[in-house]
């Protein structure tokens, strides 16, 4: 505050210093960005370090908007046939009889034809030609790729998810590429089994149920919660084993999506990665 001429305390504006414009995102410290690489046993082997694309912002808003965009161009288009409730002989009364001027059965006195009357047509059925897609531009797609392997490293995402494992295990799991030998069912159970996973796959093979409503007919008749997401270079060989677990899926580092990533538009799938398919991510 400083006195003008009659005494009085007149105010004095503070400069404002340009602040600097924040990151999106702050690098971890070198201690949080290794994680334990697993034997097929469960053992540790070493210590190695993630790429950097598991340090990004986790953008759960991106990550909705990519999976229902996909989600809706998927959607099949659907309408009546253009004549439903129009193949009747009808003709109106006209006026002066005490009526509704609605078409009339010429062979009685039922409306028919008309939108706003019993067993009339539909007045705004939905359109085959309607186009269903939603718009998302590539970078946001790209951007919600990305967050959604970052959080696949957050144990709380994760958890939150309902996801089951062991606390003392690092997240993602990480694994020798031995894991990718692995044919058998029972083999990849026992191997899921030691890294600590199988109650989760417990949990998603007791949740399957049957789908309330008329999907039943329509060739969806369950409903099969996600478990874990095994990322391997062989998937032809992976596949075999690990893919007819109830609720694991399957996939390569250049075949991963979105809905992979965070089913429901959900971040923090319990993920299982294969040494080689993680060095292929280091450029990305």
């Amino acid at each position: 505050m400083a006195e003008g001429k009659q005494g009085k305390k007149t105010k004095t504006k503070k400069k404002i210093m340009p602040q600097k414009e924040k990151k999106s995102h702050k690098a971890a410290p070198k201690k949080e960005r290794k994680v334990n690489l697993y034997s097929i046993g469960g053992k540790t082997k070493k210590k190695i370090e993630l790429p950097k694309i598991f340090f990004e912002d986790v953008r759960t808003d991106l990550i909705r908007r990519a999976v229902f965009a996909s989600q809706a161009k998927r959607r099949q288009p659907y309408g009546p046939n253009p004549e439903s409730g129009m193949r009747h002989a009808v003709s109106t009364w006209g006026k002066g009889r005490g009526v509704a001027r609605v078409q009339r059965f010429s062979q009685g006195r039922t409306a028919a034809e008309s939108p706003n009357v019993v067993g009339g047509r539909r007045a705004h059925p939905p359109r085959p030609e309607r186009n269903w897609s939603l718009k998302i531009n590539n970078k946001e797609k790209r951007k919600a790729k990305v967050s959604a392997i970052s959080a696949t490293k957050d144990p709380r995402l994760i958890a939150k998810r309902g996801h089951k494992f062991k606390k003392s295990f690092t997240m993602p799991l990480v694994v020798e590429d031995s894991i990718e030998k692995i044919v058998s069912v029972k083999e990849a159970i026992e191997t899921l089994e030691k890294l600590g996973v199988k109650d989760d796959i417990e949990r998603a093979k007791s949740g399957i149920h049957i789908r309330a409503g008329k999907g039943k007919m329509r060739g969806r008749k369950y409903k099969k919660p996600k478990s874990l997401l095994v990322v391997v270079n062989d998937y032809e060989n992976v596949k075999k084993g690990f893919g007819n677990i109830p609720g694991v899926d399957v996939a390569t580092p250049t075949h991963l999506n979105v809905e992979l990533l965070a089913p429901g538009g959900m971040p923090g799938r319990l993920t299982l990665f294969s040494e080689g398919a993680l060095k292929q991510m280091e450029n990305w």
